[in-house]
Order: structure tokens, then C-alpha cells, then sequence
């Protein structure tokens, strides 16, 4: 999750021609996705993040660490695709604010291997606008989308677009995400599935002003015309912390359980992040890290 990072400056009221221009920017953004949908293997385990509805401000970039290791997951070779068991996930997330309300990110997927060393998996671009705060939305709205290869070692379907929305609310010390993904395949057995719903969602709790305990959640459903039965789902449950080491850095860990025969039964992630302001990016808002303040 981008934690912090929020300072939307003012644009005016909802008749305002950019008000507007971005109302339409959500409409069609969401028509010509929603257009193509078919469904795409979800949760490969290599970004594990309930996001947030923030952008990273203009002028500054976010460097994030995924890392993911594998304690009890599959063991042998399943159509082709490599297992998951004792394998080190790393990727690098690097994440560009274009405007107070846009950010474009950009993913590198790698893998290690218990046997086959370290290896590259794909690549992914991920583009995500938002409801500015001077809209006084009474909960935090952004759509994201992911487009990006996956090598066939790696995932059953190669080329796959996902369309995330994003709704979160803050209050008091609780905070509440829910991330309702639809996801597309556009090579592999998975084209020919329909949508495949992909439900996320993350509750925490400030115990302290620098670090926050709460609970995530990971599905993946199947097609949206009929579910998969559920032990073919996948749903994975995550123990988080969130610790504020200062406005600029982010940090997560959790430790997730598989409670279906589809699903890795053990997983430990843990992700660190930093921003970087360049020049003039000094005037964007700056809050502690943290779930976003409303």
C-alpha cells in the first residue's frame, strides 16, 4: 500500500471543466476494461498488497522491495508451471506521481529458485487515478490497472490485464480497504474462462502512532458467471504489521495461511518502500506513513 502519500491540491467544485475531465477519465477507463474481460490466474504471489486509494505526488517516485518466501507450497511441476514450495520471491516496484490525482508504476517480477538459482519472471505497468480529496468523497476512491507478461514457467496464462478499484476509509484508529479486482487473460487456459473475480480486502488498527496490526485477506474465486468450487479457490488469510519509520518510507509484514487445497499453505512477505522527492517536489503533502487521514 502507498501509506502517507496523499496532498491533492484544490480544483473546484463538481461543475469545474477538470472536475469533469477526471469524472470522465473514471467513466471510460472503466468501459474499455470492462469491454474485454476473461479471466486470469490470480495471486501468483509476487506483489501480496491490499492497496490503498492514495497516488504518490507529483515530482516523487516510490522504490518498493517485494519479497515473498514460500514455507509449504506446491512441489512438483503442474502444467508446465514451476512450484512454489521454498521459492524466494523479489520484485521491484517503482512508482512515478504524474499529478496530484495519477501515478504510473512499474513491476520486475523475479524469482529463486530452491534448485534453478535466481530468475527473471515478467514485467508489469501499472497506471492508477483517484478521487481528489477536494471532491470530499466520504470514502477514498482510486481505479488502477495492470497489464504486464509473465514467462510460462512462472504462470499458466502469460499476458494478463487487471482492472482493481479501490475504496478505503479511515476511522480513528481502524482502517478498512477493500480492493474488488476483475482480472483478464489474454494468452493462455484462462481466456476462455470469462471474468475471474479476484476479492481483497485489509482491516487494521493503530495499537500505537508508529505501528499498526490488522488483517488481510486474498481470494481468488474463478469466473464471475460461477465461481470455482471452493477448494479450487484460492483464499489466503495475512497477519500484517505496519510500522511508520517517517513520512517517506513504508513498511509491511505478514505471514499467510492457505485455507484451501488450491492455495499455498505458508507464505511470509514483507515489503519496504521508499520516496524520493526531486526538485520542487518539497511542496507536495507530506503525512507520517500511515492509512491515509479523512
Amino acid at each position: 500500500m502507498h501509506y502517507g502519500f496523499t496532498g491533492a491540491r484544490a480544483i473546484g467544485g463538481p461543475n469545474h471543466p477538470m472536475t469533469r475531465s477526471r469524472t470522465g477519465l473514471f467513466v471510460v477507463s472503466a468501459g474499455i476494461v470492462l469491454a474485454f474481460f476473461s479471466p486470469a490466474r490470480a495471486q501468483d504471489n509476487y506483489e501480496i498488497q491490499v492497496y490503498s486509494y492514495d497516488t504518490v505526488p507529483p515530482r516523487s517516485t516510490m522504490v518498493e522491495i517485494h519479497s515473498n518466501f514460500t514455507v509449504e507450497g506446491s512441489k512438483n511441476v503442474e502444467g508446465g508451471v514451476l512450484p512454489s514450495n521454498h521459492a524466494m520471491h523479489e520484485t521491484l516496484e517503482i512508482t512515478q506521481g504524474i499529478n496530484d490525482w495519477a501515478e504510473v508504476g512499474f513491476y520486475v517480477f523475479s524469482s529463486i529458485q530452491p534448485d534453478g538459482g535466481w530468475m527473471w519472471v515478467g514485467d508489469h505497468i501499472r497506471p492508477r487515478v483517484r478521487v481528489p480529496e477536494k471532491w470530499h468523497w466520504p470514502v477514498g476512491v482510486s481505479l488502477s490497472q495492470e497489464f504486464g507478461y509473465q514467462r510460462r514457467l512462472f504462470s499458466d496464462d502469460t499476458w494478463t490485464w487487471e482492472i482493481r478499484p479501490i475504496i478505503d476509509k479511515k476511522i480513528g484508529p481502524w482502517y478498512f480497504s477493500f480492493n474488488p479486482a476483475l482480472d483478464r487473460s489474454f494468452h493462455g487456459p484462462g481466456v476462455n474462462e470469462g471474468v475471474a473475480f479476484s476479492p481483497n480486502f485489509k482491516f487494521s488498527y493503530d495499537f500505537t502512532k508508529k505501528i499498526a496490526g490488522g488483517l488481510e485477506y486474498y481470494g481468488a474465486y474463478g469466473p464471475v458467471t460461477g465461481f470455482d468450487p471452493l477448494r479450487d479457490q484460492q483464499q489466503q488469510f495475512f497477519p500484517t504489521i505496519d510500522v511508520d519509520f517517517g513520512p517517506q518510507w513504508e513498511f509491511n509484514f505478514g505471514v499467510g495461511v492457505g485455507a484451501t487445497r488450491s492455495t499455498d499453505h505458508l507464505i511470509v512477505k514483507c515489503i519496504v518502500g521508499r520516496r524520493f522527492s526531486w526538485p520542487h517536489g518539497k511542496a507536495a503533502k507530506m503525512q507520517p506513513a500511515g492509512t491515509p487521514q479523512r
